[in-house]
C-alpha cells in the first residue's frame, strides 16, 4: 500500500491496526474472537481442576477416618458431588445389586459371608469402575481440545491475513509505480500485525492445553487407582 499524500504514516501497532485494510481488520476481528474464547476456557477449566483438587483432599481425608467400606460410602455422600464419591457410589450401587444386603453384614474374622462374587460378577464390577473413570475423565477433559485448535489455526490465520497485506503491499506499489522504502514499509508493517496477533493467541493456548492435559493425566491416573483401592478393600472384608 502506498502512503497517501496527506495521510499520516503509522508510527505505532495501534494505528497500523486503526489504518488498517478491510481483510487485515476481518482477520483480526476472528482472532480477537479467539483470543477472548482461549481465555475463557483457560480461566473455567483452571477453576475447576482447582476445584477438583479440593474436593478430592476433602474426600480423602474423610475416607481415611472411615473403618469399613459402608462408613466410608455414608461419609462420602455427605461431602459436595465430585468425581470421587461418583465413582465410589457407582461401584457401591452396582455390587450392592450383585449382593443385596451386603453392605449391611458385618464381617470379622468369625463371621465370613458365605456368598463371594464370581470371576464374571468381578470382573463386570471392574469394567463398571473403569466406565464411570473414562466417564469422569472425558468430563474433565471438555473443551480442552478447543485450546488445542485455537493453538494451532490462529498462526495459520496469522499467517493468512499477513499474505492478503502483502499482496495489497504489492499491488499498490505496482499501481503507484514506486519501490522505495517509504512506499513499502507502511504495507509489510501492517501485514505484519496479523502475525503477532495469531502468536499472541496461540502461545498462551498452547501452553495452557499441555498444561491441563498433564493434570487430566494426573486426575485420570488418581481416579483409576481409587477405583482399584475399591476393589481392594471390598477383598479386604471379605466382600468379593
Amino acid at each position: 500500500m502506498l502512503p497517501q499524500v496527506g495521510r499520516a504514516i503509522p508510527t505505532s501497532p495501534w494505528e497500523l491496526v486503526l489504518t488498517s485494510s478491510r481483510e487485515t481488520k476481518f482477520v483480526l476481528a476472528i482472532l480477537v474472537l479467539f483470543s477472548i474464547a482461549s481465555w475463557y476456557f483457560i480461566v473455567l477449566k483452571w477453576w475447576q481442576f482447582r476445584r477438583m483438587r479440593a474436593h478430592a483432599d476433602r474426600f480423602m481425608t474423610e475416607i481415611e477416618k472411615a473403618a469399613r467400606l459402608e462408613d466410608a460410602y455414608h461419609a462420602a455422600m455427605r461431602l459436595p458431588s465430585s468425581p470421587y464419591n461418583r465413582l465410589l457410589r457407582e461401584g457401591i450401587h452396582f455390587f450392592s445389586q450383585l449382593r443385596p444386603g451386603s453392605l449391611k453384614e458385618r464381617a470379622d474374622a468369625v463371621t465370613v459371608p458365605a456368598v463371594a462374587l464370581t470371576p464374571t460378577q468381578l470382573e463386570a464390577l471392574r469394567m463398571v469402575l473403569a466406565k464411570e473413570v473414562a466417564a469422569e475423565r472425558d468430563a474433565a477433559a471438555r473443551f480442552i481440545p478447543w485450546l488445542a485448535t485455537f493453538g494451532s489455526v490462529s498462526p495459520l490465520l496469522g499467517l493468512l491475513g499477513t499474505v492478503l497485506g502483502v499482496m495489497d503491499a504489492f499491488i499498490g506499489i505496482a499501481v503507484g509505480g514506486s519501490g522505495n522504502i517509504g512506499a513499502v514499509a507502511p504495507g509489510v508493517a501492517e501485514a505484519l500485525v496479523t502475525t503477532v496477533a495469531g502468536l499472541a493467541v496461540a502461545v498462551p493456548s498452547v501452553m495452557a492445553y499441555n498444561l491441563f492435559v498433564n493434570r487430566l493425566g494426573l486426575f485420570a491416573g488418581e481416579l483409576e487407582g481409587f477405583a482399584q483401592e475399591i476393589i481392594g478393600t471390598m477383598a479386604r472384608e471379605g466382600r468379593l
